[in-house]
């Protein structure tokens, strides 16, 4: 029993359901079904034979943990729950069990399975993710105006604004939910060993024309699950997997940024945002005043896990022939470990952007630390005609070290300086405002904006 216990990123998420063991073997089923109702319509196996395979499969109750012990056997677990199928089947008709799986192989249900649980997943992903888009976006406006320090290597840099912070993890919000849009999941019909041999065999059989059956079986089976056909079976072909592997590591390492920037920006010492407020959320086993920031924790330990399991569904483009022998096998854990991360990741994402407590003040009290010295490359700009850029930039890197040193405020020290004297005029109140140093910050959220506008 797998509750995610020891992987907390996904319980109670959806994926806790979409992706168990129960889940995988009804996929296989609905594409037995899928098989059989497709071969129905073209002739193939009888239409009421179809129907009692379809009924076979709605009433099934599989022992799955006893399944996954007698897999052992073929290395997969279509093998046994094909012949139990059958079985199932046999007792409603003794003819109908004759045409289950009537032509395919396991490599066919299996895939196909689990490209349609991945759909599945991935939907929900993406329903997620714009939730997460619009609690980002909604930020970004609020905020366009929000002075705050912008940090280079954990260092105060130049001014920012927190909307265009929220703008920036919209960014990548937007790029995952694209690629989760994008990523194709084909159905699987190949037969043992890609060309569709014993699925014409049976067509031909039936007196039925081969000519043109090959597409329409896919195609047909294809339309039954929702899935694409693809141009041809793709048993060691394995790009869908990889691409899988890649698109969940994108899903995980975009709001895995969003979790580093809040497990920052809510030390004590900085505070200016805060986890959404709960009575259990964040508790301590020791510490009675602590509200530790446990979602953001749980977007970085997504995103630190699935690249691993995406390289490991990399490797699955090494499949040797037309059937890989452990190559195959070890894609099915991994896989479906990177989708319960990338699924879990966007629900818990979800509710922190939603309940994110932002706090202006803080950010304006941290701006305002460096008595002005986070605006230094604005006054080097200024100074750079009178003294030229490098020995402008040398001399502000001595008084704003002054300044860190206790000897007077930056400003002062600024105006003390000889080489500055009238080098400002009225003009140095102006110049070390960091509101008045923020770019093109507000113009960047409006392009992020109207991008998220034509996607979520």
């Amino acid at each position: 029993m797998d509750t995610g216990l020891l992987s907390l990123v996904w319980p109670g998420t959806g994926m806790d359901t979409l992706l168990t063991d129960e889940a995988w073997v009804e996929a296989m089923l609905s594409v037995e079904v899928a098989l059989a109702r497709t071969q129905a319509r073209l002739g193939v196996i009888p239409a009421d034979a179809a129907d009692r395979i379809a009924e076979a499969a709605a009433s099934a109750r599989i022992d799955v943990a006893d399944l996954a012990v007698r897999a052992r056997g073929s290395a997969n677990p279509v093998v046994e729950l094909v012949g139990e199928f059958t079985a199932a089947v046999a007792e409603l008709d003794e003819k109908a069990a004759s045409c289950v799986h009537r032509g395919s192989t396991s490599q066919d249900i299996l895939d196909s399975a689990t490209m349609l649980l991945a759909a599945r997943a991935l939907r929900r992903t993406d329903t997620d993710l714009c939730r997460v888009a619009n609690a980002l976006a909604r930020l970004a406006d609020e905020h366009r105006h929000t002075p705050m320090a912008g940090r280079t290597l954990t260092q105060q840099a130049v001014p920012t604004t927190f909307g265009l912070k929220a703008a920036g993890w919209l960014t990548l919000v937007l790029d995952a939910l694209e690629r989760v849009r994008r990523v194709a999941l084909p159905v699987q019909v190949g037969g043992a060993a890609g060309t569709l041999a014993a699925y014409l065999e049976d067509a031909h059989a039936a007196g039925v024309p081969v000519e043109g059956h090959a597409a329409a079986l896919t195609e047909g089976v294809a339309a039954e699950l929702g899935l694409p056909a693809p141009v041809a079976p793709w048993h060691t072909q394995r790009t869908p997997v990889a691409e899988l592997g890649w698109v969940c590591s994108v899903v995980t390492g975009a709001l895995g940024k969003l979790g580093v920037d809040v497990l920052g920006a809510g030390r004590t010492e900085v505070g200016e945002v805060a986890e959404p407020a709960g009575e259990r959320s964040g508790l301590s086993s020791a510490m009675p005043q602590k509200r530790n920031p446990v979602l953001a924790t749980l977007l970085v330990s997504a995103a630190r896990q699935a690249p691993s399991y995406a390289a490991m569904l990399g490797q699955s483009m090494l499949a040797e022939d037309e059937r890989s022998p452990g190559g195959w096998q070890s894609e099915w854990q991994p896989l479906r470990e990177a989708l319960r991360l990338a699924g879990g990741a966007a629900h818990t994402a979800a509710e922190l952007a939603e309940g994110l407590r932002v706090f202006p003040d803080r950010m304006a009290a941290n701006l305002a630390i460096g008595g002005g010295t986070i605006v230094s490359e604005r006054l080097n700009v200024a100074l750079a005609p009178v003294l030229g850029k490098a020995a402008a930039k040398s001399l502000l890197g001595r008084i704003a070290a002054r300044a860190a040193a206790g000897e007077g405020t930056f400003a002062d020290l600024l105006r003390e300086t000889p080489e500055l004297e009238d080098a400002f005029g009225d003009t140095l109140e102006d110049l070390l405002d960091p509101v008045h140093y923020l770019g093109a910050a507000g113009e960047l959220v409006d392009r992020v904006l109207a991008r998220k506008a034509t996607l979520a």
